[in-house]
């Protein structure tokens, strides 16, 4: 029973330790990645871990692509491709409840009985992926994929949770 209860009570305490996936370059598999397709065209990634919801996600992954705008010099994105990939598995975990049973019979001694219960714990991580398209001047307003860097930066800005920094 040890064997069991043992692992799942240290889950259950990584688990409730956990927090988002801040605003950062991709570490340990989770964060924003930028990939330049073409001189003004890129794939911009931002994969969140197991307690980063799904609009958070997709929050992170337009404020990135309105960084990368801004920072190569241009006014507005036009996203060409967007889509957001959910992954789900699920962490089992049992449980015994055990009445004793004892038989004699000679030359063995049997002791059991018992019934096991499982608990299925879904763990969804959500991945948001876009290409994007970079233009110079005023967002045009018949684009309904296109942005405004400046006013999704200043927008979303609020709302970017960054990594604390290091600590010396």
């Amino acid at each position: 029973m040890y064997r069991i209860l043992v692992p799942a009570l240290l889950l259950a305490l990584l688990a409730a330790c956990a927090s988002p996936t801040p605003y950062q370059p991709v570490r340990d598999g989770y964060g924003y990645s930028q990939q330049r397709i073409e001189d003004n065209r890129y794939r911009v990634v931002f994969r969140g871990n197991s307690v980063t919801p799904r609009q958070v996600v997709e929050d992170y992954m337009l404020f990135n692509a309105a960084e990368l705008t801004l920072k190569n010099g241009y006014d507005y994105f036009e996203v060409a491709d967007r889509h957001v990939d959910k992954s789900t598995r699920y962490l089992a975990t049992y449980n015994e409840f055990a009445y004793p049973t004892y038989f004699h019979r000679f030359p063995y001694d049997y002791y059991g009985g018992g019934m096991y219960t499982g608990n299925y714990q879904p763990i969804t991580r959500y991945t948001a992926t876009a290409d994007i398209v970079l233009y110079h001047g005023r967002k045009p307003a018949n684009k309904v994929n296109a942005y405004d860097a400046r006013d999704v930066a200043q927008r979303l800005g609020p709302t970017i949770r960054r990594p604390p920094p290091p600590q010396p």
